[in-house]
């Protein structure tokens, strides 16, 4: 396929992740004016009727149609590989990498999560299993059975700074972000910056199909600032004008607060709970910017900023909809 096109697949494109970089691709001219089409694999295709007004392909996906999946796929030149949120994500993940094998797809760009290297397989399961699934990416790359993945990239993303969200409840009725870190440092990275530095990486050019500069790199993107769990409620209080404070919870608490104030997955309230594990050890105790900053020109989003992003989710008002500054 030719290198002046780039026809770009992008799956769990019904989730918050995939969505907004499907929107950003379409909709930026920066990243516009680059890309031939947008494929968005959905679960749930009718979540994704907004991008389809914006000129996405969306498909219907259910994991066991591998057939149906590389016909999908046979058009494509570029894959942005999200992990769903399901409790099978590795076989799920495993299925979409065989299918892009078996279609030639030469550019793959996975979307990891910091830490996982870090992370014991005995305490934070769901954080380490981010490893398996890059060593389902890794070896295509000197695979000459196949074109799929000798362009590859992983962005490793931190924790999603978004996740306080699921604590608006609490911020609303009693001003006090809820966490079961123990007041250990991490650096939450805002949603925005991570689909902005994937469009970046997904529409950059080079003559094996990424640009050489982002191709066969390990990035790793957290938040710019080590902040305590004190600290997230100071920067809250600054940006909202509103008394904020942190309270260190059990994991129970937040078992019950997920499971009670959310809709998510299971699986991914496993996985939020591995990583609030994971910052107690104090193995988040580190800032990784320095390529998000290279590739995108723009500082990240700090605390403060992220912050005043979501007013209407610490007063009372639900907010719309996620946020992303221009590239």
């Amino acid at each position: 396929m030719s290198n002046e096109q780039r026809n770009i697949c992008l799956t769990a494109a019904d989730g918050q992740t995939g969505h907004l970089i499907a929107e950003l691709l379409l909709s930026h001219p920066d990243f516009s004016s680059k890309i031939t089409s947008v494929t968005c694999l959905a679960t749930d295709p009718d979540s994704c009727n907004d991008l389809a007004e914006l000129g996405a392909i969306v498909l219907p996906y259910a994991p066991g149609q591998p057939q149906y999946l590389v016909d999908c796929l046979k058009k494509v030149d570029t894959m942005m590989l999200i992990p769903p949120s399901v409790a099978q994500k590795v076989a799920v993940v495993q299925e979409l990498v065989q299918a892009a094998q078996a279609a030639d797809v030469n550019n793959i760009v996975l979307l990891s999560a910091a830490g996982c290297d870090l992370a014991e397989r005995d305490k934070q399961p769901r954080l380490r299993e981010f490893i398996d699934i890059e060593g389902m990416v890794l070896p295509l790359k000197g695979d000459t059975s196949t074109q799929t993945g000798h362009s590859p990239c992983i962005i490793r993303a931190g924790f999603y700074a978004e996740n306080i969200l699921l604590y608006g409840q609490q911020a609303r009725e009693k001003a006090m972000i809820p966490l079961p870190i123990n007041n250990q440092k991490f650096a939450p990275v805002a949603l925005g910056d991570v689909a902005l530095l994937a469009a970046h990486v997904l529409t950059g050019r080079g003559p094996r199909g990424l640009d050489d500069r982002h191709r066969g790199q390990l990035l790793v993107a957290t938040g710019p600032m080590l902040t305590s769990g004190d600290e997230l409620a100071a920067a809250a209080t600054k940006a909202l004008g509103v008394k904020m404070e942190f309270v260190s919870i059990t994991e129970q608490d937040a078992v019950q607060i997920l499971s009670t104030q959310t809709e998510i997955d299971p699986s991914e309230q496993e996985y939020l709970l591995n990583y609030y594990s994971f910052v107690r050890e104090g193995k988040a105790n580190y800032i990784s910017t320095a390529a998000y900053i290279q590739i995108t020109g723009v500082p990240p989003t700090q605390p403060e900023e992220f912050f005043r992003m979501y007013p209407e989710e610490f007063k009372r008002r639900a907010n719309r909809g996620r946020k992303t500054r221009a590239a």
